[in-house]
C-alpha cells in the first residue's frame, strides 16, 4: 500500500489520525473518514442542526450524480485523464448504489452557500476513488478533491443542480404515496356508496349525501393534489450546471455544461436543462419558493381532511360519531377506554410544520443578494423534510387509518330519518316560506317533515314520498321544472 508522503516541517498525526492541510493551516482527520479538512471545518463550524446531510439520501444521490456527470463531462472536454475520470467515476456510482452515505456528516443548516456540502461530497468521493484504487486516503497528490472530482465546477452551480435533483427524486416518492392514499378514499367512496348521511355546512345540518359521496370528494381532491404537484417537476427540469461562480462559466470548457446536464440526464432518467440565463438562474431561488407553495397547498388540504376525519369520529358517544377509525393505541393515562384520532392529528402536524417551511423558503428566496443566494442550504432542508414527512404522513394515514375506517349506520340511519334538511327538495313544489316555516315547526316539535307537508295540504304523501326518495335527494336523478309542475297536479311524467 502506497504511504502519504511527509516532509521534515510536517506535523504527526496523533494515533487513529491523518494530517491535512488548506490555505489556514493544518488540522488532524480521523484516519477512518472518508471526509477530510474542509468538513471537519464546518463539523466545528456549525454545530446547530444536529443533522447531517445524509439523513435525505436522495440528496447524496443527487451530488453524487452530478460529481459523475462532471467527471464524464470533463473527460469528453480533454480536461481530465481518463484514469482520475474512470475513479471518480466508480466512486461516484458506489454512493448512487447506497455506499458511504454514512461520511456525509457536515449539518444541514450551514452558511456559505452549501459550500462545506460540496466540499463535504469532494472529500469523500476522492477518497473513496483513491481507496479503489489501492491509494490511502488523503493522497491528494494522487486525486485531488477540488483539482479533479470538483474539476469546472462551483458550489454555486453544483449545488442548486443536486438540490434540484433530490427534489425531483423525492417528489416520485410522494406521488406514489398520493396515488396510494387517493386510492384508498376512492375505495371507501365505494364501500360506502349506499349509506345515506346528513351533509353540513358550517357546521350545521344542511342537505343528505351518501358517505361514498364525501370520501369520493376526498379522492377527487387528493387527485387535483397529484396533478398540480405533478406539474411542478418543469420548476425541477431547468439547471445552471456550467454557470460555475455567478454564471459567466469561468474555469469551465465551452463545452462541458452542454455535455454534463446530457450525462446528468442519462444517470439519473430526469429530463434536466441548461437554463438560457446562467447569471439570472445562479442568483434566483424562485423556482424553490413556487414548488415550496404548491407542496404547503397539497400539505394544507390533506390536512383539511383530516380535521374532518376527526370530526366525523368525534365521540364515541357524544360526539358526531358516524365514522368510526382503527383503535391505534391507548389514549389517555387516566381515562380508560378512550381512544384518540393520533393519526389525523399526526398527519394535521406535518401540515403546519410544511407551512412554516414554505415562509422559511420564501424568506431565504428573498434574501439572496447579488449573484447567488447564500441561504440556498435552509430552502434545501426545508423542502427535503417537507417533501419526506408528507410522504410518511401519506403513507401513515393510508395504512394506519383510512384502510381500517369503518361506518356508523345505525346512527347515520337515525339522523337522516330525522333530518330537517330534506325539506329543501320540496321547495320547487311548496316555495322558500312553507319550507321554512315547516322546518322550524319540525325542529319544535320533533315531527317527520313529510307529516307535517300533508298535514298542510301541500303535496299528497306519495309525492312527498317521491320527492325524499334517496336518489333525488343524492343528486342521482334529476328532476326537470316540467316534470315538477306535472306531479304537482298529479300527471304521471314522461
Amino acid at each position: 500500500m502506497a504511504k502519504t508522503p511527509t516532509s521534515p516541517a510536517s506535523p504527526t498525526p496523533s494515533p487513529g489520525f491523518r494530517i491535512e492541510s488548506d490555505s489556514l493551516g493544518t488540522v488532524e482527520v480521523p484516519e477512518d473518514a472518508y471526509w477530510g479538512i474542509h468538513t471537519k471545518r464546518a463539523l466545528d463550524n456549525f454545530p446547530i442542526a444536529k443533522r447531517p446531510i445524509s439523513v435525505y439520501p436522495d440528496f447524496v444521490v443527487a451530488l453524487a450524480s452530478v460529481k459523475q456527470a462532471a467527471a464524464r463531462a470533463n473527460l469528453e472536454v480533454g480536461v481530465i485523464s481518463a484514469e482520475k475520470a474512470r475513479w471518480i467515476d466508480a466512486a461516484c456510482q458506489r454512493i448512487i448504489n447506497g455506499a458511504r452515505h454514512d461520511q456525509f456528516v457536515v449539518g444541514v443548516i450551514q452558511g456559505g452557500a452549501g459550500t462545506s456540502t460540496n466540499m463535504n461530497a469532494n472529500e469523500v468521493i476522492a477518497n473513496l476513488a483513491l481507496e479503489l484504487a489501492g491509494y490511502e486516503k488523503g493522497r491528494y497528490d494522487i486525486l485531488h478533491p477540488i483539482d479533479d472530482v470538483n474539476r469546472s465546477q462551483s458550489t454555486n452551480d453544483t449545488y442548486p443542480t443536486a438540490l434540484k435533483i433530490a427534489l425531483a427524486f423525492s417528489l416520485k416518492h410522494l406521488l406514489a404515496e398520493l396515488a396510494l392514499l387517493r386510492g384508498s378514499f376512492a375505495a371507501k367512496g365505494e364501500e360506502f356508496a349506499s349509506v345515506l348521511k346528513v351533509g353540513r355546512t358550517q357546521l350545521q345540518d344542511a342537505v343528505p349525501m351518501t358517505l361514498g359521496q364525501e370520501f369520493h370528494g376526498y379522492a377527487t381532491t387528493l387527485g387535483e393534489d397529484y396533478d398540480r404537484l405533478t406539474e411542478t417537476t418543469w420548476l425541477l427540469a431547468e439547471v445552471n450546471i456550467g454557470a460555475t461562480a455567478i454564471g459567466t462559466g469561468i474555469t469551465a470548457d465551452p463545452g462541458y455544461a452542454v455535455a454534463a446536464i446530457r450525462h446528468l440526464n442519462e444517470i439519473t432518467g430526469l429530463h434536466l436543462e441548461g437554463a438560457p440565463d446562467l447569471i439570472e438562474s445562479t442568483s434566483d431561488a424562485g423556482a424553490f419558493m413556487s414548488f415550496s407553495g404548491s407542496l404547503k397547498r397539497s400539505a394544507i388540504k390533506l390536512s383539511k381532511i383530516c380535521n374532518d376525519l376527526r370530526l366525523l369520529s368525534s365521540g364515541p358517544q357524544a360526539g358526531f360519531g358516524e365514522i368510526n377509525l382503527p383503535a391505534k393505541q391507548a389514549g389517555s393515562s387516566i381515562m380508560p377506554g378512550k381512544v384518540n384520532p393520533v393519526i389525523p392529528e399526526a398527519v394535521s402536524q406535518v401540515a403546519y410544520a410544511i407551512a412554516g417551511a414554505d415562509v422559511t423558503v420564501t424568506m431565504a428566496a428573498e434574501a439572496g443578494q447579488l449573484q447567488l443566494n447564500a441561504f440556498e442550504p435552509v430552502i434545501a432542508h426545508s423542502l427535503l423534510q417537507s417533501l419526506a414527512w408528507m410522504t410518511q404522513a401519506c403513507w401513515t394515514l393510508r395504512v394506519n387509518c383510512i384502510d381500517g375506517i369503518t361506518a356508523n349506520t345505525e346512527r347515520l340511519d337515525a339522523m337522516v330519518a330525522s333530518s330537517v334538511g330534506v325539506i329543501t327538495a320540496l321547495i320547487p313544489i311548496i316555495g322558500y316560506t312553507e319550507a321554512a316555516r315547516l322546518a322550524k315547526q319540525a325542529l319544535l316539535t320533533g315531527r317527520p317533515v313529510a307529516d307535517l307537508v300533508v298535514e298542510a295540504g301541500l303535496m299528497s304523501r306519495e309525492e312527498v314520498l317521491a320527492h325524499l326518495a334517496p336518489e333525488r335527494l343524492l343528486g342521482l336523478e334529476r328532476v326537470t321544472t316540467a316534470v315538477q309542475a306535472h306531479e304537482r297536479k298529479g300527471e304521471p311524467s314522461e
